[in-house]
């Protein structure tokens, strides 16, 4: 199979162009190189320096293409409205930029990199009024230190439960609306153009490579950031936030098994997957785990800081994923965070 995959120099797009490697794959590799990701490293040998939202000008590396993984775009939760250009921009644009450009190249099978942020707040349950979407947690109970949603019936709290894909989709930040967005614009794409694609919406991805401390890396890079400077991990909220990690070679094993599914999936065909580990562990416990894996007992440091744009709790359900791509992940949280802590980043 010929692969196109675009940000193919980054923290997730590296691990996938090396399991296509290893897999036998011939792989076109394109990313823009974006200083926020990157810095001043150069391209590595072989990568096109392209921009998504420029594809018609190199459409000639669509020739022969069998299939095309998408993972570039600007990412991070959004620190400030300033960022909502680029996000709208480099994810929006370049997403359907990129799928015209195939349709006139005649490429027709589609991977994208998508994320848990669609959901918003994940899924809740009251024990005597079943399934609930709670309203927006009050600035006052977070001051108070009351983290939880609480059932808009009875006022009691709310427990957590796994979210499929037919949960609803309520983004909460710019970086969700804009993977939301691109979501739309592939399954525009494939009815439009009878062509067939697939969306991997990855939980909380970490792994060798990952970015260094930034506004925009993930949790476990900003508590392994902390370790390192001698300093306690600072944990938001109670640090009872229910999360799902996946170590980043599974989020590539993930690529390759969408990859081979939508090879041989029918026209107009699109579907959406959770990528997750399927063991749920709360933040408090990732910052464990990581310092753990630093062989020095240094316990986390938990805040009460809250800010007013995260989610409680969101925890996925694999169940689709496996039984539709034979996708189950390999490293569990409890081994992958403490390797994590000692593992290489990105500077």
């Amino acid at each position: 199979m010929r692969v196109l995959l675009t940000g193919s120099a980054g923290f997730i797009g590296g691990a996938i162009g090396r399991a296509l490697d290893a897999a036998g794959e011939d792989v076109v590799r394109v990313d823009l190189m974006l200083d926020q990701a990157h810095g001043s490293a150069a391209a590595p040998v072989g990568t096109h320096q392209l921009d998504v939202r420029d594809a018609d000008s190199w459409t000639h590396l669509l020739t022969g293409v069998d299939a095309v993984c998408h993972q570039a775009a600007v990412v991070g939760a959004g620190v400030s409205v300033a960022d909502l250009p680029a996000y709208a921009a480099h994810n929006d644009l370049g997403t359907a930029a990129l799928l015209a450009a195939m349709h006139r190249a005649g490429v027709e099978r589609m991977v994208l990199a998508s994320s848990m942020v669609v959901y918003g707040e994940g899924r809740y349950v009251c024990p005597d009024h079943g399934d609930q979407v709670p309203p927006a947690r009050a600035t006052g109970a977070l001051e108070a230190g009351d983290f939880e949603n609480h059932c808009p019936e009875c006022g009691s709290a709310l427990s957590w439960a796994l979210v499929d894909e037919s949960a609803r989709l309520d983004p909460r930040s710019s970086y969700a609306a804009s993977k939301l967005a691109q979501e739309h614009y592939t399954a525009a794409w494939v009815r439009q153009a009878g062509a067939a694609a697939v969306a991997l919406r990855y939980h909380n991805v970490y792994g060798p490579g990952m970015p260094r401390d930034t506004p925009y890396s993930g949790v476990a890079a900003m508590f392994r950031s902390s370790l390192e400077r001698g300093e306690a991990p600072r944990v938001f909220e109670d640090g009872g936030q229910m999360r799902d990690f996946v170590h980043v070679d599974d989020v590539a094993r993930a690529n390759l098994a969408a990859l081979y599914a939508v090879a041989e999936a029918a026209p107009e065909s699109y579907t959406a997957y959770n990528v997750a580990s399927g063991h749920p562990i709360d933040i408090r416990q990732v910052a464990e785990l990581v310092a753990a894996g630093t062989g020095r007992a240094i316990a986390p440091e938990v805040t009460g800081e809250y800010r007013l744009g995260d989610v409680r709790h969101i925890v996925a359900s694999p169940e689709r994923a496996g039984t539709e791509l034979g996708f189950l992940a390999q490293v569990l949280p409890a081994e992958g965070l403490r390797a994590f802590a000692t593992a290489p980043l990105r500077a």
